[in-house]
């Protein structure tokens, strides 16, 4: 019987994480999301998850800020998560989710948004509530956040640079 592991993302796995977004989105905009955050330095949390051997799974947290007149607290902005096509509904998805979940407290972040199925990251905590708060071009229902400690309820959402070119 294979078991699934998840682990920290590492220069090696460069490819097979392109791969996987491909896969998962049907398109390349998600894996140069990616690169670009990674290149960039933005990158504050990145998880793979393998089974036998084969990246199968990618989460990526970068780094967000939230400005509120003169102040910015750091936050982060779950995008993209990544399962292959082939092992969806195994669990892969939420399994990395509470990883980096663990390692994001551990590090002392408070604070994770994410743009997403509200059914699907409802069931990790993230809520709309949370995020209504926010000034954001992405502000909607899809717009969700999570707290784990004191973090602001409103300000302006600042993504890294990469965002801005994805939108482009």
């Amino acid at each position: 019987m294979s078991m699934m592991s998840i682990r920290a993302a590492t220069p090696r796995d460069r490819e097979a994480i392109r791969l996987v977004e491909e896969h998962a989105f049907g398109q390349q905009a998600e894996a140069g999301l990616v690169d670009a955050l990674v290149t960039g330095g933005d990158a504050v949390v990145e998880l793979v998850a393998e089974e036998d051997g084969q990246v199968v799974g990618h989460i990526l947290f970068s780094r967000l800020y939230v400005q509120n007149g003169g102040k910015r607290f750091a936050a982060v902005a779950l995008a993209p998560l990544a399962v292959e096509p082939s092992f969806h509904g195994t669990g892969i998805g939420g399994a990395l989710i509470r990883e980096a979940h663990v390692r994001l407290k551990e590090a002392g972040e408070t604070l994770a948004v994410v743009l997403g199925d509200p059914v699907y990251y409802g069931r990790f905590g993230y809520t709309h509530a949370r995020a209504a708060g926010f000034e954001s071009e992405y502000q909607g229902e899809a717009l969700q956040a999570l707290a784990w400690g004191d973090a602001p309820e409103t300000g302006g959402l600042v993504y890294a640079s990469a965002f801005t070119a994805l939108a482009a």
